[in-house]
């Protein structure tokens, strides 16, 4: 089992999407790439740990691949909004990409790459890739939201499966 780490908006989510991929066996909400140890959802929405709303993927790379997901990960969201994704705004929801290691760095800025060149976006790609710091997971209440209160986010997973098979 391998980890990736992503930040893509609102982590709720950003999770029940990765957790419905096959091959992930699990998705935590949580906080990376800021300067406070262990924060809070309160400290993170306040905008001064310059934490990211983020999701820790659990995933086989026998059955998922990692650029899939980076793939993936491109697709559930907008990544010309600087800072923000659907009614959500801030530095906590911005588009980031944090690697476990040179390979995944390889691969997150090879598919970064593609996605610019495909001009399927017409405004300019503001995700950041970067090593990946701390992650901090976030209080029990926003682990499985979406299945413990119902509810949808900017990420649809069923809305990507219309997409592509309408391709």
């Amino acid at each position: 089992m391998e980890k990736a780490l992503f930040g893509a908006g609102c982590f709720w989510g950003v999770e029940e999407f990765f957790l419905q991929v096959p091959g992930v066996s699990d998705a935590v909400s949580g906080y990376a790439g800021g300067t406070t140890s262990n924060p809070t959802y309160k400290q993170v929405c306040a905008g001064d740990t310059y934490h990211a709303e983020v999701v820790e993927v659990t995933f086989d790379p026998a059955k998922v691949s990692y650029a899939a997901l980076v793939d993936l990960f491109f697709k559930m969201h907008n990544p010309t909004q600087l800072n923000r994704q659907g009614p959500d705004f801030g530095t906590q929801y911005r588009s980031v990409i944090f690697t476990y290691g040179p390979e995944q760095a390889r691969i997150a800025r090879e598919r970064l790459g593609t996605v610019k060149a495909s001009g399927r976006y017409k405004g300019t790609i503001v995700t950041q890739i970067e090593p990946a710091p701390a992650f901090w997971r976030a209080e029990d209440y926003h682990q499985r939201y979406f299945q413990k209160h119902g509810g949808h986010c900017h990420v649809s997973f069923a809305e990507l499966q219309k997409a592509e098979a309408a391709k």
